[in-house]
């Protein structure tokens, strides 16, 4: 990532406190500006942490973490209302801000971003280490738009950026 950011101006570089969102924003080159954020977390999976999909349907064939939540995490609410305070934060702060964040967490902020409900987030598939860039329409900033999304560099499948 960190050609792409390279010439790109950040106000504010906010990050997961997870290990893994903190090694990619230093491999991006921004680490030295990092802010910590704890509203970027990944998604609280409570008593199904380390276990895959495939395995809790084995025990609820017809769960969704999109609509059900983790027992002993976080539900679908609470992440909405994660995801709604920290856009609320955002909105206060001027210019291009950078985020590291995680696979779920990431999608169920582009879906507040544009006023959808949490649950169709799981419309927005996130690869690792992708670019993706939530904005406002210049002309009129009340209108929020998803520019670009899960891009990734040339060579690995997904759109391409250069």
């Amino acid at each position: 990532m960190a050609p792409w950011l390279q010439n790109k101006a950040f106000t504010r570089v906010l990050c997961s406190p997870a290990l893994r969102a903190r090694q990619t924003c230093e491999l991006a080159g921004l680490g030295a500006d990092r802010v910590i954020e704890a509203d970027l977390a990944e998604w609280d999976y409570g008593d199904y942490e380390g276990r895959r999909s495939d395995e809790i349907h084995q025990q609820r064939p017809d769960w969704s973490v999109w609509r059900d939540g983790c027992p002993g995490g976080e539900m679908p609410a609470q992440i909405s209302q994660r995801a709604d305070r920290l856009l609320t934060r955002l909105r206060g702060f001027t210019g291009n801000i950078a985020l590291f964040s995680h696979g779920q967490f990431g999608p169920a902020l582009a879906a507040r971003w544009i006023g959808l409900p949490i649950g169709d987030g799981q419309h927005f598939a996130l690869s690792p280490a992708s670019l993706s860039i939530l904005a406002q329409e210049p002309d009129h900033p009340e209108i929020t738009a998803i520019t670009l999304w899960n891009a990734r560099p040339r060579g690995i499948d997904g759109p391409m950026i250069e």
